[in-house]
């Protein structure tokens, strides 16, 4: 699953007339480069939620001609915006054969390996892995040592949460906004229809476990800022060779 579906705040004024998805990059939108990215590993069904100028979104996907195995579906959040977890579980249905299934935003730059990533996911048979590096921007994830998420923050705002009463210390790491996910874990999804996928993985958190992948050293960029888009079109070529 690609996320595609938020309002693109950040990137303001380009996305007052496009969606964040279609914000280009290199002459290609982010979305364009999200699909290639995912299917160079072999991801050939993917399922985009659209809501900030869906329209847009499901007209430039009914135009491409992807790679002849991709398959794109789309998730329509056009009356309501579901927020990160009442996206997925909108989209559970997609979801049906029992295996692994990856959740990536549209926003991200990067070279991590996701076949590297899928077996480790595999590996440690968690509910959910996710992509983290050994740095923040404020917000943060927190993990024990044996990596299993006890919580979550934000130094800018004071916010502070652990899950499940853990009493520990930890580790703060930064999110990179990938995601491997265990279909089992629609049995744990919040009642209500739009929400956070972190509330959803703290109630998740209580049945198995949330492991951090840590990727630190491998490039990624957040490409949901003006200036991190118009660095990252300085170096892609560099980066991409």
């Amino acid at each position: 699953m690609i996320l595609a579906a938020g309002l693109g705040t950040r990137l303001r004024p380009l996305t007052n007339s496009l969606p964040k998805a279609l914000v280009p990059l290199k002459k290609k939108p982010l979305l364009h480069h999200a699909i290639d990215y995912v299917s160079s590993y072999g991801f050939d069904e993917i399922i985009v939620n659209v809501h900030h100028f869906a329209d847009l979104i499901m007209d430039y996907i009914k135009k491409q001609h992807f790679d002849a195995r991709v398959t794109v579906t789309i998730s329509d959040e056009t009356a309501k915006l579901l927020d990160t977890g009442g996206g997925l579980k909108a989209a559970s249905w997609f979801f049906d054969d029992g295996k692994p299934f990856l959740v990536y935003n549209s926003d991200v730059l990067t070279k991590l390996d996701l076949r590297d990533f899928y077996r480790f996911h595999t590996d440690h048979n968690s509910l959910a892995t996710l992509a983290v590096r050994n740095e923040h921007n404020g917000r943060y994830l927190l993990f024990d040592d044996n990596m299993d998420m006890r919580g979550l923050g934000n130094k800018k705002s004071g916010y502070s949460k652990k899950f499940n009463d853990w009493s520990g210390t930890g580790k703060e790491y930064g999110f990179s906004g990938i995601h491997m996910i265990n279909p089992q874990i629609f049995e744990y999804a919040p009642e209500e229809d739009a929400f956070p996928i972190f509330t959803w993985y703290k109630k998740a958190s209580a049945h198995g476990a949330i492991k951090g992948y840590d990727h630190s050293g491998t490039f990624w960029m957040d490409l949901g800022k003006p200036e991190n888009l118009a660095a990252a079109e300085g170096i892609y070529d560099q980066v991409f060779k």
